[in-house]
């Protein structure tokens, strides 16, 4: 059985909450939930769901969060695992971290808080179909 997991990370439990309550409601146990409340946290998630044998990530991170920044944790997610859908959820990143997060993470998409639940579910679909689809470049899409 793959093992497909949803990993969100902010340092407010109840954003944290709140996003796990609305992904979950629409992809239900098709993913796994893993939540972390900073980078170095989820970094050592992703530590464990590769030993136990992740298929597939899905990654939606907040950008302001204390210690490490979201663009930081993914850009280093994605050195360690290149093929993991990236979403960031923010409502203060700058346009600089913003653009290093598409350049150096391949980061898949922006979303503005407050969000609207479509555009994440829409963000995880779209990414996801990108991850199975032949590839045809890196070319991160516009957030």
């Amino acid at each position: 059985m793959s093992r497909k997991v949803i990993l969100i990370l902010d340092d407010e439990p109840t954003i944290l909450d709140a996003i796990k309550y609305q992904v979950s409601k629409t992809f239900g146990g098709e993913y796994e939930y893993e939540l972390a409340e900073s980078g170095e946290e989820g970094l050592e998630i992703l530590e464990e769901l590769i030993e136990e044998g992740l298929d597939m990530l899905i990654a939606i991170s907040d950008w302001l969060m204390p210690g490490m920044k979201g663009d930081d944790f993914l850009i280093e997610l994605h050195n360690r695992f290149p093929n993991c859908v990236k979403i960031m959820v923010t409502g203060q990143a700058d346009q600089q971290s913003i653009d290093r997060a598409f350049k150096e993470a391949n980061l898949h998409k922006v979303i503005y808080k407050p969000w609207v639940k479509e555009e994440l579910v829409d963000a995880i679909r779209s990414g996801v179909s990108n991850l199975t689809k032949p590839s045809k470049g890196n070319k991160p899409l516009e957030g």
